[in-house]
């Protein structure tokens, strides 16, 4: 019988000794379950959904239709589910690019195992888990850009404050401690944010203040 409290995770990647190194790590690992093992975005937006995933783990550069633009299909079909890229691209276009189509974090390919794990627990409990060179560039894109005037959506100091701990990778839990406030002060927080920005997700408001450039 299968393991009803393990997480569960999908893996999407074309080439078959990591697809099958990555999936001997999850079923061998107590606590995880590998739900399905697909050689390409098509196939894992036809069949991922027989035994749907907490999180989907999802290489870029795959055969036909690419990692993130399966990713924007899967996030249709399947709001609720957390993916979490896995590549050698560590380019800032394919980084944006990804988190926009609805990425909840940024791993790459030389990733230690234990960490990768620890990244698919973060990922499912609502964090942005991403390789250090990922959130050097994401961070340094946010100091970069200045937001064009009225692109705030006359979002708070504070909300902001929360918007970019997000951004930066933090959960709800890492952001309460960082700011000193509760829990519940954040998802209050969240709610606002959310109404503002005209999003339904954590991973949307990331993708839209990205997009807009909304953070400072």
């Amino acid at each position: 019988m299968p393991d009803t409290t393990a997480l569960k995770v999908a893996i999407v990647e074309d080439q078959p000794r990591i697809r099958e190194g990555l999936r001997v790590l999850i079923d061998g690992t107590e606590g995880f379950r590998c739900s399905g093992s697909f050689a390409s975005m098509e196939l894992a937006i036809e069949g991922i959904g027989r035994d749907l995933p907490d999180v989907a783990l999802v290489d870029i550069g795959l055969p036909e239709m690419s990692g993130i633009d399966g990713t924007r299909l899967l996030k249709q079909d399947h709001p609720q589910l957390a993916i979490l890229m896995l590549t050698v691209y560590d380019d800032d276009r394919r980084i944006f690019d990804a988190l926009c189509a609805g990425a909840c974090g940024y791993l790459l390919k030389k990733t230690p195992p234990a960490r990768l794990l620890e990244s698919l627990r973060e990922v499912a409990g609502g964090g942005a888990p991403m390789s250090p060179e990922v959130a050097r560039r994401v961070v340094a894109l946010f100091r970069e850009i200045r937001p064009p005037e009225g692109a705030g959506h006359d979002l708070t100091p504070h909300e902001i404050r929360v918007l970019k701990l997000l951004v930066e990778g933090h959960n709800y839990k890492t952001a309460a401690a960082e700011l000193d406030v509760s829990i519940n002060t954040i998802r209050f927080h969240m709610r606002s944010i959310y109404e503002k920005l005209q999003v339904h997700s954590k991973s949307e408001a990331v993708a839209k203040s990205l997009r807009q450039r909304i953070v400072r």
